[in-house]
């Protein structure tokens, strides 16, 4: 049995997301958001660290993290569950995370979603954003909604993602579940191939290039429903980082493709629960309106607050409007939703 596997079991068992290991460190896991020192192991060496590396991946992955430096892909622990890794260089040696993949996907009620995002599985078409930092619970919340549709309605839905983490049992729906490097060389030759295999939708697992972004605006214009994820904290930092990632002369178009697809955009943080027992999801959400179209192509981002505090009746809310929702319902700590906030002024009242 792999040496690492022993970790694994420990980090779900403890009900912890993600597992650290370093060289010149002990291991360490995450548990309910904090770091914490896996007590009973030692320092491990880099030669350790790579020895338990190597034992779980395949040759052609080892010689591929050899070449690069990098090496991502899923690993599942039989009766335990599937982790994401992700394999690197650090200075004192080789590095790896392991991310735990829920066996069950929770779905939107169980995940307490607001109903604005559980009501993006019933868009027709367009562009949804689910943004935030990374281990905000952006895959969780997009697998729920992809779940939501797979037991109501009859789609083709095409997940491209790096690994793929969760995996939906065909229901209502079809699923064609693509894993780059495995199935496909990229996000972008994946996202062509998706606008041909009369996809009704696509999850884009992660927008990290002008490529995949300019294909997934073009394939929301061309009738499909686009879900895809961005590490951004609000709705104006998320458009504002599309359109910054097309060249200068492109952007003006840009713009233009933007106004017309865009569906909504949904930024998600989670925050240690105030008993300290587990953690809680708030959400800005902003949803198309007739307004929103001309605010992009006019660049004037700083209306996206007017709006969404406008469409409050169709479930639109501001980051801090739900940390201090939060805050009122007992879910969270002040010193905690102040952290995050951009207006303390209310919080700092009470």
């Amino acid at each position: 049995m792999a040496k690492i596997n022993e970790l694994l079991r420990h980090l779900k068992d403890t009900d912890s997301s993600d597992l650290h290991l370093a060289a010149g460190l002990e291991p360490r896991m995450r548990c309910r958001g904090a770091l914490q020192v896996i007590e009973g192991w030692p320092v491990l060496s880099d030669e350790q660290v790579r020895q338990m590396m190597q034992e779980i991946t395949t040759a052609g992955q080892w010689d591929s993290f050899a070449a690069e430096g990098d090496l991502d892909f899923a690993y599942g622990l039989p009766g335990v569950a599937r982790f994401r890794a992700n394999y690197f260089l650090q200075r004192k040696g080789a590095g790896a995370v392991f991310r735990i993949i829920p066996e069950e996907i929770l779905t939107a009620e169980k995940l307490g979603l607001p109903e604005a995002v559980v009501n993006l599985a019933n868009l027709d078409q367009g562009l949804a954003l689910i943004t935030g930092p990374t281990g905000s619970g952006k895959s969780s919340t997009l697998a729920a909604i992809i779940d939501q549709i797979n037991r109501t309605q009859a789609k083709h839905i095409v997940t491209i993602e790096d690994p793929v983490e969760f995996v939906h049992i065909n229901n209502k729906s079809i699923l064609s579940h693509r894993e780059v490097g495995r199935h496909t060389n990229g996000f972008g030759p994946a996202l062509r191939g998706a606008i041909r295999q009369d996809a009704d939708v696509i999850l884009v697992g992660e927008m990290r290039d002008l490529e995949t972004i300019s294909l997934a605006i073009t394939a929301a214009q061309m009738g499909a429903l686009v879900f895809g994820t961005l590490h951004t904290i609000n709705a104006t930092k998320t458009i504002d980082r599309v359109i910054d990632a097309f060249p200068a002369a492109q952007q003006s178009p840009a713009r233009t493709s933007l106004a017309m697809s865009l569906a909504a955009v949904v930024s998600q943080l989670l925050l240690p629960t105030a008993d300290g027992k587990g953690r809680c999801a708030v959400h800005e959400i902003l949803l198309r309106t007739p307004a929103l179209p001309n605010v992009i192509r006019t660049g004037n981002t700083p209306m996206l607050a007017s709006i969404i505090q406008g469409g409050r009746t169709l479930g639109m809310q501001m980051m801090d409007d739900s940390l201090l929702q939060r805050v009122h319902e007992g879910r969270i700590t002040v010193e905690e939703a102040m952290s995050k906030a951009v207006d303390k002024t209310p919080f700092e009242k009470l």
